[in-house]
């Protein structure tokens, strides 16, 4: 054991809206042994990282908020980029957090120490030792670019949309939009009225509905600051629709023909051409992919300068994208919208349990967390948007919130049975995660009829969750001990594990 290691009570990996969220919760747990471990030098999160061009969020503002944290202020129904970062720095600044943050701290490994009961953490600001160690790098966190052939011999410049070259020039330029994600519909109308040409590659076109979004007014926000009241009301009314749309996601796809109508509509006024509206028609049902949400993707995609190509792109020649139709479209830049990690989280290279092994070892068949936050195997390693948490038609802030009970009961009962560790137990894990893949299965992201990022490599889906979110907050308002076998303090391995149960 290290005497000389820095030691903290609770290790945060990530300062995105769980990693915040995270800290603000210890705080007022009362604990304030703690850092946030930040491999870049802001706090943000995705909404730092993702800063292309008509970046803006698609769940509603108000929603889209901490409920301890209302922001009266919102300028919009669907708020921008720029403006949910500054909230972050805000929510940062309010609740005291900068003294927890520690900038340029990637975690290279974090290995689990048997004999002192803790975690050992390796950054690139050094070393440390943490009784519990919750991660929160979020499944938005490492951009995924596909093995394209050539790709690395491409003469123009190439970046995905996490990563945007603000110094880049696409004025007048040649460019390849590869993707049509939720990314990818931002950009395209964003840049398209400035660019020479743009090829936009599409492999399957989303289902895009029209985006109810507006400026809301002085005295709107006055009302909300003055009265709030009205805020709280105006987001509990947009939670609730969306409650009573979790229905159609998970229980009967069939009733996603409503959606799918409004979708169709939209398309048709949008698209006058029938030869081009046919090739962004999906097949499949509705949800089953991400649901995007715009007014300007569409026409966009009408303009002279643009071109749709349905064939996915399979090789760069030279200064050239070559499509599977075998088509060639020489360019100046290629931008990827391609999605990122997300059923094969890159931390879990860099997680090692009680045998040694790698989450992503561990994971080898598929992501599985109890209650989407505990790991067997990997003691007092918690989750903040783990396994089976995802949304497809409402906040991650309020999963996020129930993952933050969660945490913070799993730190009192830590305390009031004077435990050094609680470890998953496998079967607890394993009849969570078959439940889960029970009632995932008759959902819309599994019968829908498509290929998503909701699904992993084996077909199952290991991200969304299936149900409400206040399904989610029951199943996380409090640990229970049975799910767990308890760990002894390093000093006090004579302990009987039932001296702390």
């Amino acid at each position: 054991m290290d005497d000389d290691l820095e030691h903290v009570r609770v290790a945060v990996i990530g300062s995105g809206f769980g990693g915040l969220g995270a800290a603000v919760r210890l705080r007022r747990e009362g604990i304030t042994d703690f850092v946030v471990l930040e491999r870049a030098d802001a706090v943000g999160g995705t909404w730092r990282d993702n800063s292309y061009p008509g970046c803006a969020c698609d769940v509603p503002s108000h929603l889209y908020s901490f409920s301890f944290a209302p922001n009266p202020e919102w300028p919009r129904a669907f708020s921008g980029q720029e403006h949910i970062r500054s909230y972050l720095e805000r929510v940062t600044d309010t609740f005291g957090l900068r003294p927890h943050l520690r900038f340029g701290a990637e975690v290279k490994e974090a290995r689990w120490n048997a004999e002192a009961r803790q975690w050992r953490l390796s950054t690139t600001a050094g070393d440390l030792a943490a009784d519990v160690v919750v991660s929160a790098t979020g499944p938005l966190s490492d951009p995924k670019i596909p093995d394209i052939p050539g790709l690395e011999s491409f003469p123009g410049k190439v970046f995905h949309s996490a990563r945007w070259d603000h110094g880049y020039d696409l004025r007048g330029k040649r460019v390849a939009m590869v993707g049509t994600g939720a990314s990818a519909i931002q950009i395209v109308p964003s840049i398209q009225p400035e660019v020479d040409r743009l090829t936009v590659i599409q492999r399957t076109p989303p289902w895009v509905m029209p985006r109810m979004d507006r400026p809301i007014g002085a005295a709107e926000r006055w009302l909300h600051a003055k009265v709030p009241a009205t805020a709280r009301a105006r987001r509990g009314l947009l939670w609730l629709i969306r409650e009573f749309q979790v229905g159609a996601f998970v229980r009967q796809p069939k009733l996603m023909k409503a959606a799918e109508r409004i979708a169709r509509n939209h398309l048709r006024r949008s698209i006058p051409d029938p030869e081009l509206r046919a090739r962004l028609t999906p097949d499949y049902v509705i949800g089953c992919k991400r649901i995007l949400l715009s007014n300007t993707y569409y026409p966009a995609l009408t303009r002279p300068n643009t071109e749709v190509v349905t064939s996915a792109l399979t090789e760069v020649r030279g200064s050239s994208v070559v499509t599977g139709d075998g088509t060639e479209r020489e360019v100046d830049a290629i931008i990827f919208g391609t999605g990122f990690h997300v059923t094969d989280m890159p931390i879990g290279d860099r997680v090692f349990g009680v045998d040694g092994r790698s989450l992503s070892e561990h994971w080898s068949d598929g992501m599985a967390a109890l209650r989407g936050c505990a790991v067997d195997g990997f003691p007092n390693l918690l989750f903040i948007i783990g396994p089976n948490t995802g949304l497809g038609n409402s906040s991650m802030i309020l999963m996020i919130e129930s993952s933050l009970n969660y945490m913070a009961d799993y730190l009192r009962t830590l305390e009031r049975t004077g435990a050094a560790a609680l470890d998953a137990k496998a079967e607890a894990v394993a009849a969570w995660n078959a439940e889960m893949q029970r009632r995932a299965s008759r959902t819309v992201w599994n019968t829908g009829g498509c290929q998503s990022w909701y699904l992993d490599a084996n077909g199952r889906n290991t991200t969304a969750w299936p149900g409400t979110t206040a399904e989610f907050r029951r199943a996380t308002r409090q640990v229970k001990l049975s799910e767990y076998d308890v760990l002894v303090p390093a000093g006090d391995l004579a302990r009987a594990p039932e001296a702390v149960a």
